[in-house]
């Protein structure tokens, strides 16, 4: 968990987004709230960070078809490490989104007190209660799919924010 710079204040709101290798979905989804976080002036109220379930990538760059989508789209994802979610980590967050349903079952055993755990597009106009399909076996079409909905859902994540009902 990334602590707030020295002078800072921590976010108000901790969101950590999970996928099955944080390498394809959860990291885009992080890098698009963060954008649109920013954007609309809420990046010093809402902290976003993205994990994957299983371990296997740690340490490894995002995905290099996720990370042409996103630069084709204009954000950086240069900056991105895939990370493994820790059960002592779960409870630093205030929402934990699951990119599908198989994750958030897998997530289930770190949600402890005051930790909401959802499906990402719970929060989707077009899908909620619907998975962000997984692009890994695919071709540039299903990353370009994911930004999609990871874009559109990650406006009303925001809006929600800025309304005060997140949960």
């Amino acid at each position: 968990m990334s602590e707030a710079p020295s002078g800072e204040r921590p976010a108000e709101v901790r969101i950590a987004v999970v996928c099955l290798g944080n390498i394809c979905r959860s990291p885009i989804a992080e890098i698009v709230l963060r954008d649109r976080l920013a954007a609309a002036g809420l990046d010093d109220r809402v902290g976003v960070e993205s994990f994957g379930t299983g371990g296997w990538h740690r340490g490894e760059p995002m995905d290099r078809r996720a990370a042409a989508t996103l630069t084709q789209a204009g954000y950086d994802p240069s900056g991105h490490r895939a990370r493994r979610l820790e059960a002592s980590q779960a409870a630093e967050f205030d929402l934990i989104l699951a990119m599908d349903a198989d994750n958030l079952r897998d997530l289930r055993w770190a949600a402890g007190p005051g930790t909401t755990v959802r499906l990402f597009r719970d929060f989707d106009v077009l899908g909620p209660g619907a998975d962000v399909p997984d692009p890994y076996y695919g071709g540039p079409e299903g990353f370009e799919e994911v930004l999609r909905m990871v874009e559109r859902t990650a406006t009303e994540i925001v809006a929600r924010v800025a309304a005060g009902r997140l949960s």
